[in-house]
């Protein structure tokens, strides 16, 4: 079943996982960052409620005007890089490709100790992993009558900021985190919207998990 995102329910979403970073000197720039925080077609398990994959093509119609570059999401700490119409003075560039999201970066590593401090944790390999927010346009949800559902992102509206996290399992989302009474509350209502088995109680399955999973 594909859905539509309205305006109203674009609200951002995480996504936290493993992935290819790499840190080197570039005689022109200095210290740059690589890597690849969007991949397609990779299933994932989303903590054991589903499955998710983000569909090749999903984003080809995003948002990517203005993104910025943090660590574990902390936008009380200045950008440590961004990307402003992917253009060739933005310290961030961005990359879509048949894969997915490909970044680099250039650090301040001179005049900035939050971002020497990162390049030496990649270059040590201390930090290996990417969370990035953003908001879904269109997605496609498969066996929501069953235990283990699997959703697909066809489309993604923008892409808000990248970071460099932590903890970098993809399937680590902060569910985990989250008050128990939300999640009490989240189980009762999907359990008594399957039970139904009308489609206004698929479509409210579909409003739970994105509330309660990521925190909508």
């Amino acid at each position: 079943m594909a859905t539509q995102t309205t305006e109203q329910d674009k609200a951002f979403q995480t996504r936290t996982f493993e992935f290819d970073i790499r840190a080197e000197e570039d005689e022109a720039k200095g210290s740059v960052l690589d890597g690849r925080p969007i991949v397609y077609d990779s299933k994932t398990d989303i903590s054991g409620w589903f499955s998710e994959t983000i569909a090749r093509g999903a984003l080809d119609k995003a948002n990517l005007k203005d993104v910025r570059f943090l660590v574990n999401h902390d936008t009380n700490m200045i950008p440590l890089a961004r990307s402003r119409n992917n253009n060739e003075n933005s310290t961030m560039q961005l990359m879509v490709d048949k894969d997915g999201l490909a970044i680099r970066l250039t650090l301040d590593t001179e005049n900035n100790t939050e971002a020497r401090a990162l390049y030496s944790a990649v270059q040590r390999g201390d930090i290996t992993g990417m969370s990035f927010m953003f908001a879904i346009a269109e997605e496609e949800w498969v066996g929501l009558d069953t235990d283990y559902p699997a959703r697909t992102i066809i489309s993604i509206s923008q892409v808000l900021e990248v970071s460099a996290v932590t903890w970098p399992a993809y399937e680590s989302t902060d569910i985990s985190a989250r008050d128990e009474k939300a999640l009490d509350s989240a189980r009762s209502a999907l359990d008594s919207a399957r039970k139904s088995g009308e489609p206004d109680g698929l479509l409210e399955l579909e409003k739970l998990k994105a509330k309660y999973l990521y925190g909508l």
